[in-house]
């Protein structure tokens, strides 16, 4: 018999089965919102899911991993100028992914990983795995496929700063997956005003620390922030790899985790 992955894969009685010491739910957020002229809107839930089957080919036949559906739209308003972008808002978001993480404490499991492809989801991402932690007494973690590095010189000091949407990395990433998808007519350097910026100001940045809220057009008028003619399917291969790799070792290090202590 297949090995099952998928949580809709189980029949209710085989719930039975787990170990809350062992067991990891994962469900997989993402996006559908423009990705500049030359990608798919899309893009955020293709690369998840073609990561996610990269993850499940690797996956180590003693790691019990049961993968929900992908949540396809996410929180998307800094795209909704352009069309084609779906969005919801973030309450509808926070109770939505919350009421999933319940009926997964529900069915025994309380290890969960969110795996992430959409920066505009990492606030809702937060907010609802600390509820989980505080109302179901979950271990719940936030985690995202470029939350992994790709190795030393893939990617020059300016596009990893700056190539924050549709840039070198998203587009190799699509050229891996599904490069009839890629317009290759509308690939070019598309370059951050935050780049510019810099030279100006100290603190203030469109991500981390002292960030500044910001719609996509802020950044570059096409909607795409980073090198896109860059990319290759082969660089996309290699992030592919350098994003699982990093995956399965933090579902490693989640699964022999201790589970949080009761409150209280």
């Amino acid at each position: 018999m297949a090995r099952k992955i998928h949580w809709t894969d189980f029949s209710a009685p085989e719930f039975d089965n787990i170990d809350p010491d062992k067991t990891i739910a994962i469900i997989p957020i993402a996006a559908v919102e423009q990705h500049g002229p030359h990608l798919p809107v899309g893009t955020d839930m293709i690369l998840n899911q073609g990561c996610l089957d990269l993850l499940i080919e690797r996956a180590p036949a003693d790691l019990d991993i049961r993968i929900l559906p992908i949540q396809q739209v996410g929180k998307s308003n800094e795209h909704i100028w352009a069309k084609g972008t779906v969005t919801h808002t973030a309450h509808t978001l926070i109770d939505a992914w919350f009421e999933l993480g319940q009926s997964v404490s529900r069915a025994g499991v309380k290890k969960l990983v969110f795996i992430n492809s959409h920066g505009g989801n990492e606030e809702i991402m937060g907010i609802v795995a600390r509820e989980l932690r505080v109302r179901e007494n979950m271990l719940v973690v936030k985690s995202g496929w470029t939350r992994f590095q790709p190795p030393d010189g893939m990617l020059s000091d300016i596009e990893r700063r700056h190539g924050i949407h549709a840039g070198d990395l998203e587009t190799s990433l699509m050229l891996a997956f599904h490069p009839e998808l890629v317009h290759l007519d509308k690939l070019e350097d598309f370059r951050s005003i935050a780049a510019r910026d810099e030279q100006h100001y100290k603190y203030l940045r469109p991500t981390g620390t002292h960030a500044y809220a910001w719609i996509a057009s802020d950044l570059n008028p096409a909607g795409a922030v980073g090198n896109a003619a860059n990319a290759s399917a082969e660089r996309g291969r290699i992030f592919a790899d350098a994003e699982v790799s990093g995956m399965l070792e933090l579902l490693a290090e989640v699964e022999r985790f201790p589970l949080p202590p009761v409150a209280g």
